[in-house]
């Protein structure tokens, strides 16, 4: 083949890899929006709020060390000794659900049968307290996350690419980092998990039954303040998860926050209420903004990454508003 060919599906092969991490973030989303109406704006920072919490617990970072110090005129960072990645990784979900437990306790049963927009502006307030919290306990500087995931370029993969060029052209092999095929396995798995929770136990047609209909499910004795808990924690645990790759391939940074905003234009494809809809969203927006940047990019000065995918979520709101595998709802008047 000729190296242009190869060269191309590499660029696709990599916009697979990126797409999954999307999905990842839009799967936190998907999850709350079904079983409570709420488009959690909060979902970004609940990945960057578990990194930070998992890294302080790797490192046996002191929380709120710095406010500390500067009131008692201390000099205490550390306590001396870090948990091993699977006692800190138990230890963030727990966390995590503990926040779950407080959201429910203290924002979300205040706002029952409110409009949905004073519910997205309470996850707006949200995000920006806990962004603030995150800061505040774990510090603003840049973190390095290992859990033990091999990352970068696969010399076997290189080598035997490097065979499918044609004789005597320039070719190297293809690089596809090893973090990211991890990343994707791990998705895969847990829209899978996701899928027959929701499908084949009790809670997920309880959760479901809630995303229907929160008064029909009250009146027949499902509690929506319990299923609002279960939902924000497993929507933790997939936070953490994105947090873990994200973080693993970048450094835990507050700018993974932003990674919400990439999440949005995957929902708009995948559809708000669908899982399996969030990683085929995800692989549309990955391919699709790697190979415009491949080809289009250099005519127009590159950057399209930045608004290829906002540009193809527009033009599913106009024509499918619902996404490929949303519900398209009909209200009778």
């Amino acid at each position: 083949m000729s190296p242009d060919i190869l060269n191309t599906i590499e660029v696709i092969l990599n916009g697979l890899m990126t797409g999954v991490m999307y999905s990842l973030v839009a799967l936190g989303f998907v999850l709350i929006f079904k079983a409570s109406g709420i488009f959690n704006y909060a979902q970004g920072v609940m990945a960057l709020f578990a990194a930070l919490t998992l890294v302080g617990f790797q490192t046996g970072q002191i929380p709120f060390a710095h406010l500390i110090n500067d009131m008692f005129g201390t000099h205490y960072h550390n306590w001396g000794v870090g948990f091993n990645n699977f006692i800190a990784i138990v230890l963030t979900i727990l966390v995590m659900i503990l926040f779950a437990w407080l959201v429910e306790r203290l924002v979300l049963k205040h706002l029952v049968n409110q409009e949905p927009i004073i519910l997205f502006m309470a996850t707006i307030g949200l995000a920006f307290f806990m962004e603030g919290l995150g800061d505040l306990m774990w510090g603003a500087n840049i973190k390095t996350l290992d859990v033990g995931i091999p990352s970068g370029g696969s010399f076997w993969w290189e080598d035997v690419t490097r065979t499918w060029a044609s004789a005597g052209s320039e070719y190297y092999g293809m690089y596809i980092d090893v973090l990211d095929v991890w990343a994707a396995a791990i998705a895969v798995l847990l829209v899978v998990i996701l899928t027959l929770f929701s499908q084949y136990t009790k809670t997920g047609r309880a959760l479901r039954a809630v995303a229907d209909d929160h008064q029909a499910a009250l009146t027949v004795g499902i509690s929506l303040r319990t299923i609002w808990v279960i939902v924000w924690s497993i929507a933790g645990m997939v936070a953490l998860v994105a947090g873990i790759m994200w973080g693993s391939k970048s450094g835990v940074q507050f700018s993974l926050s932003l990674i919400a905003l990439k999440a949005l234009p995957v929902l708009i494809l995948g559809g708000f209420t669908s899982i399996p809809g969030a990683i085929v969203g995800g692989l549309i927006i990955g391919v699709g903004e790697k190979l415009f940047e491949f080809w289009i990019g250099p005519l127009v000065g590159g950057a399209t990454e930045n608004w290829f995918a906002y540009v193809l979520a527009l033009f599913f709101l106009m024509f499918r508003p619902q996404g490929l595998f949303g519900e398209r709802i009909i209200e009778r008047v």
